[in-house]
């Protein structure tokens, strides 16, 4: 099967609940997901991710705009003939029916051969570690290997669309690391166009090709996930995306004698930064601004020789980095080291910044200015 493309233009889902002021769950979104491509919703709960897969796949209606599934548009027609398969997150197994039939019964209205379809719920059965359940009843197993039933009722269906709900929310650790890798490969191999809602920033940067980072049912950046750590869009994206979250410092701006100082608001301390070491461009940009938000990565913060002075509030071996949390006048920021370090609660260090490592905002709309001297 030939991969396939959806687009999402302009799409707005509003819940109007009868007597209650309408909800909006989803604003304005329009996305590209590309032939074969996986594509993961990031967000908190009630970011509109949900409703939004809930749209692609016919089980909500679109308050406004189209979905387009290789040119066709798909949100006028039941979910039956849409030819997507969806694995939800509440399982939704059917009692009745063991795990092998439950995993077939999504291949019962196609033409395939009893020893095709016997082939592949044995594909998806090794795939996802249930091969010993496959004749056994929903209610005789766990929750985990009820998630990966459906899991596998979604995956051996070959759609032409996948929608992933929260497909491992119910595995432990170790299961979830080593199935992202196989489902990779089985959705690669089978060209299967992919959409996966998660809250877990680990799971869709180890799954997904491109990130759609969505709040408030908007929208915030569409971008691989490098792009997303390294040229966050705004604010937002910006303190989301990492663990730990990205440190932000609010900072006066002062341009003179070709150096860019940035006053702290927090802990006083000034960065100072010449046009050859974060560009002319980036100098002319903040002209006229009084105020931005720097970000550093916490990866990035350094500890020793620097112009930001701090207290050390905590310090953590974890066995493979060390994080060194400090006050920096009412607020914490922390510094990630792979090695390990030794900082008593309490001592004053010295930290400092790359200008390569510095992200610069603005202070009143979020945008981004600038990443490492290069403008956003």
């Amino acid at each position: 099967m030939m991969a396939s493309e959806l687009v999402l233009e302009h799409v707005d889902k509003v819940y109007r609940p009868r007597g209650k002021q309408p909800v909006v769950a989803v604003k304005d979104l329009s996305l590209d997901i590309r032939p074969g491509e996986i594509t993961a919703l990031l967000g908190s709960s009630g970011c509109g991710k949900t409703s939004t897969l809930r749209m692609i796949a016919g089980f909500e209606d679109v308050s406004a705009g189209a979905i387009r599934l290789d040119g066709k548009p798909i949100h006028t027609l039941p979910p039956a003939r849409r030819g997507v398969a969806m694995a939800f997150e509440a399982y939704s197994l059917y009692p009745p029916l063991t795990i092998r039939e439950n995993i077939d019964f999504a291949l019962r209205s196609s033409r395939l051969s009893a020893a095709e379809r016997k082939r592949r719920v044995h594909e998806v059965a090794e795939l996802l570690e249930i091969s010993d359940i496959l004749d056994k009843y929903p209610a005789f197993v766990s929750g985990g290997q009820q998630q990966r039933a459906g899991l596998g009722r979604a995956l051996v269906r070959n759609a032409k669309l996948c929608l992933l709900d929260e497909p491992m929310g119910q595995l432990e650790p170790q299961l979830r690391a080593m199935l992202r890798g196989r489902i990779k490969h089985f959705l690669r191999s089978h060209a299967s166009t992919t959409i996966l809602v998660t809250h877990d920033q680990t799971e869709a940067n180890a799954l997904a090709d491109r990130i759609a980072v969505m709040e408030d049912g908007v929208l915030q950046q569409y971008a691989t996930p490098a792009e997303l750590k390294n040229r966050p869009a705004n604010l937002f994206v910006g303190a989301f995306i990492g663990e730990p979250p990205m440190n932000l410092l609010a900072a006066r701006v002062d341009i003179s004698d070709s150096r860019i100082r940035f006053a702290l608001e927090e802990g006083g301390s000034v960065l100072a930064f010449t046009d050859s070491e974060i560009g002319v461009a980036l100098r002319d940009r903040l002209r006229g601004l009084e105020r931005v938000t720097i970000g550093v990565r916490p990866h990035a913060l350094r500890l020793g020789e620097g112009p930001i002075r701090a207290r050390v509030s905590s310090c953590q071996w974890l066995g493979d980095q060390t994080h060194v949390a400090a006050e920096l006048g009412t607020m914490t920021v922390v510094s990630v080291s792979h090695e390990k370090i030794r900082a008593p609660a309490g001592r004053e260090i010295t930290l400092s910044i790359h200008p390569n490592d510095l992200h610069v905002f603005e202070s009143d709309t979020g945008r981004a200015i600038a990443h490492g001297g290069r403008m956003a």
